[in-house]
């Protein structure tokens, strides 16, 4: 799963660091949109702007979490 996710994100998205401590820091507006329109579309998931927390894109790790988290609810 967390390759997978590594890269769709790092071909979407090739100029951010995803083995960064502080992933959330590096993305801005659109970035943050890229993120979870793909995650959205490639996992059936629904994720909207109260998900783009600092917490949830902290990391590729954290970012794992969430979507695994959204397909078990």
């Amino acid at each position: 799963m967390k390759e997978k996710i590594r890269q769709l994100l790092e071909e979407a998205l090739p100029l951010v660091d995803f083995d960064s401590d502080f992933l959330f820091s590096e993305l801005d507006s659109l970035g943050v949109t890229t993120i979870l329109m793909l995650l959205s579309d490639e996992f059936g998931i629904h994720l909207d702007a109260t998900d783009a927390t600092p917490r949830n894109l902290r990391s590729l790790d954290s970012i794992v979490a969430m979507v695994e988290q959204k397909l078990q609810s």
